[in-house]
């Protein structure tokens, strides 16, 4: 018998019981569907076997670790249900209602285990049950709001109707979820699962693992259907029941729940000039053969990198120089507000927009909406009694207003400037006064809200939204968070500059996001233009400052499992020297030696 504590209480359960029976007891006292555990601070699947005496607490899906796990969840269960449908269509069934009562035979007596003398009869066997003559592959992309992007590419010249197939993919799914059947994991040699999945035709997986050093794989199976993710599984399908899918421009949206409410879908509203952004980083690209980590390590190991690094820069300096003119075309533009979430490089766009600006013959004038935070001691408190620099309330609107007005009706102005040791502002001779070619360059998490600029007329502002939105992914189906990208940029950075130690980067980052969640992502719509400000090849260089940083975060340190995720996730890429990186690159704001003041 072990000893489990929850919440204080101590009880008995014999050796075999899996978490997912104890979560099943205390189920009712939360809100929220528990979906993974923590034993003693360590996250564990919930079809797994107790492993002893241990401390329990419970991740539900309103967390972030739950909500992830109920992400993958849904895509494995979404892939599942669109190979099977196509598997119909390929065995002259069309488009056929599923039974729900009864499992399908056709491709589904496949051993769930998986060993080497089997694996090339397993694979061709998932392979005709995926109605793999009709599927290329399925493309998870990147998220759009609360619905999750996604491409199928066809090799069957005429692929069925989208809005039909998915109609049947999404009642095959909700079959799935009523059977709730179970997510396993089998542990495999990773020369087998490579073997696997270039039998189904899932190369970009295989070329992952060409780069892995490790001797075995964890892999997942639902339903005969065999695939990698990179994080946990639900314990079984029963609790994927809030979702929908629906086509959406050249590929379709599977739409999830938010974690402020787990149990319905909210309202979706479309982010048109977020997809035009992402797109055109993606096509970019698929040109250059570069979509998912296994192409950027192969393009390390051949020696090619460095001419690729410049590429990229020489492609964001176009994107740059394409915003300067858009915003010379459009007007009489006196503010350029530049607002994005954290680490996205807004000082050093600021900085390279500016000199992009001055080959137009302007006179850019740099702005932090940081230098107008209010004195410390004004500085609003969030529910934990600790400083909210997020809100806006943060801001002096009413100072900021006043001088932006002045400056715009010709008068000189003295712009303050912030002391964040003193918590106070200042006054140090910064004198500024708009003539006909001077434009500020405002950068702020604020600055698409017009209610920071609420006085300025909306025709002398444009706007730039910014974000580190990663084209790269781990494999067609393990989509790169556009968030894990951004936090380790301030891993590094925080370590460099201030001397913060990562786990206190990694304690503070959920309140972060809450502040983007509220002050960021619901102006990005109104922007002008948006530029994308990640590196495809910046995570190869980022490894070698983020690795140290990590590995010092100590076992019991309840920030070890976020550490110990993120060296997984780098341990996907080969390094790159940080030599490689230009000066006026926008990494350099982060790992240092920066040719900007930043």
């Amino acid at each position: 018998m072990y000893q489990v504590t929850v919440d204080g209480a101590t009880k008995e359960y014999k050796e075999n019981t899996t978490y997912g029976e104890i979560a099943r007891e205390y189920q009712k006292d939360y809100a929220n569907r528990i979906i993974l555990v923590k034993a003693d601070g360590k996250l564990r699947e919930l079809n797994r076997e107790l492993e002893g005496n241990c401390s329990l607490s419970f991740v539900t899906t309103a967390d972030s670790a739950g909500a992830s796990t109920y992400t993958r969840g849904m895509v494995f269960l979404m892939l599942r249900a669109m190979y099977r449908v196509c598997g119909r269509i390929f065995y002259g069934n069309s488009f056929e209602e599923p039974d729900c009562d009864k499992s399908e035979t056709q491709g589904s007596e496949n051993n769930s285990e998986l060993s080497e003398s089997d694996n090339t009869k397993n694979g061709r066997a998932v392979q005709e049950s995926r109605g793999g003559s009709m599927i290329r592959r399925v493309r998870i992309e990147y998220m759009l709001g609360n619905g999750l992007y996604g491409e199928v590419d066809w090799r069957t010249e005429e692929p069925p109707k989208m809005e039909e197939f998915l109609k049947q993919v999404s009642e095959e799914m909700r079959c799935m979820v009523k059977k709730d059947i179970p997510f396993s994991k089998l542990t495999v040699r990773t020369e087998d699962a490579a073997k696997l999945f270039h039998n189904v035709g899932m190369y970009e997986k295989e070329k992952l693992f060409r780069y892995r050093l490790v001797s075995n794989t964890n892999l997942y199976e639902l339903d005969g259907f065999y695939d990698y993710f990179y994080g946990y599984m639900p314990e079984s399908t029963g609790v994927l029941d809030v979702f929908d899918i629906k086509s959406y421009e050249n590929g379709f949206l599977l739409l999830l729940p938010e974690k402020k409410n787990t149990m319905e879908l909210p309202e979706y509203f479309p982010r048109k000039k977020l997809y035009a952004v992402l797109q055109r980083s993606n096509q970019w690209a698929q040109k250059l053969g570069l979509e998912t980590v296994g192409d950027l390590n192969e393009m390390i190991s051949s020696g090619d990198i460095e001419q690729m690094v410049l590429v990229q820069e020489a492609y964001q300096e176009k994107r740059i120089a394409a915003i300067a003119e858009q915003a010379r075309q459009s007007g009489n533009k006196k503010f350029i507000m530049i607002a994005g979430p954290s680490s996205s490089g807004k000082t050093t766009f600021s900085h390279r927009l500016s000199i992009q600006l001055r080959t137009l013959g302007y006179r850019p004038h740099p702005i932090a909406v940081d230098d107008y935070f209010v004195n410390r001691e004004d500085t609003p408190k969030d529910e934990n009694g600790n400083y909210n620099f997020e809100t806006l309330k943060a801001i002096d609107v009413e100072l900021f207003n006043r001088d932006m007005n002045a400056l715009l009706h010709g008068e000189t102005v003295e712009l303050p400037t912030f002391n964040f040791k003193t918590g106070k502002r200042e006054y140090k001779g910064n004198y500024k006064r708009l003539g006909k070619e001077d434009i500020l360059v405002i950068e702020g998490i604020h600055g698409l809200n017009d209610e920071l600029s609420y006085s300025l007329p909306r025709e002398s502002k444009f706007k730039i939204y910014i974000s580190a939105l990663t084209q790269l992914n781990v494999d067609e189906h393990n989509r790169i968070p556009t968030t894990d990208g951004r936090l380790i940029r301030r891993m590094v950075r925080d370590a460099r500059v201030r001397g913060t130690a990562a786990k206190d980067t990694i304690a503070m980052w959920a309140s972060v996001r809450r502040g983007e969640e509220e002050n960021i992502f619901p102006f990005q719509e109104d922007a002008d233009c948006m530029f994308n400000s990640a590196l495809i090849y910046e995570l190869s260089v980022l490894k070698q400052f983020a690795e140290p940083l990590l590995f010092g975060i100590d076992r019991e340190c309840e920030q070890y499992a976020e550490a110990k995720r993120l060296l997984k996730f780098l341990n996907y890429f080969l390094g790159v020297s940080s030599e490689k990186v230009p000066g006026n690159s926008i990494l350099r704001e982060f790992i240092g030696g920066s040719c900007f003041k930043v």
